[in-house]
């Protein structure tokens, strides 16, 4: 009998997925480490990108996280330039079309369970891949200045909880100005 037809290896593998799905209490803990360095120093912008990568990365790196990162608007406004991001390299700049693209323009957080079904409107960067989750970032304006990319190897990899954490752990930069 094969894995996938065997009801208690396929139970076994879910579990282990739901183990490596993000929590609220790993969102948690990640809010907690930013806020604790955020408290008492001044908030910059490029600072806190670094911050924020870092941390996300140390709580879901590789589960299910495969890159994280974020994208800046060019000076211009032409295009979108790579900011902190762990953990391998990635495409810059990109146009605006694609996930980053839309999030940039629409002003509004886009997850894609799987970005293949996208087709040339995805900007890939790794063929490995699978989905993605883009949240946009506000200065204290109003105005999107950069989007934060996260992408994953699996399909499906995040929910409307990510979307919401992601959200909330971002908030932090509407009190500030853009310093870059």
């Amino acid at each position: 009998m094969s894995e996938e037809n065997n009801p208690e290896l396929q139970a076994l593998e879910d579990r282990r997925k739901l183990k490596e799905r993000p929590s609220r209490a790993r969102y948690q803990a990640a809010r907690a480490a930013l806020d604790k360095k955020w408290r008492r120093r001044e908030l910059r912008a490029d600072r806190m990108m670094r911050e924020v990568v870092d941390e996300l990365w140390d709580q879901f790196g590789q589960s299910p996280y495969s890159w994280i990162g974020f994208y800046l608007l060019s000076p211009d406004g032409s295009q979108l330039v790579l900011g902190p991001h762990r953990d391998k390299p990635a495409c810059s700049p990109i146009p605006l079309r694609g996930v980053c693209g839309k999030v940039l323009q629409t002003k509004t957080s886009m997850n894609v369970p799987d970005v293949k079904a996208l087709g040339d409107a995805h900007v890939e960067c790794d063929p490995r891949n699978l989905s993605e989750i883009c949240v946009p970032v506000f200065d204290k304006n109003g105005k999107v200045f950069a989007v934060l990319d996260v992408d994953s190897a699996q399909k499906a990899a995040f929910d409307e909880m990510d979307q919401r954490w992601l959200e909330q752990l971002i908030k932090p930069f509407q009190e500030i100005n853009r310093d870059f």
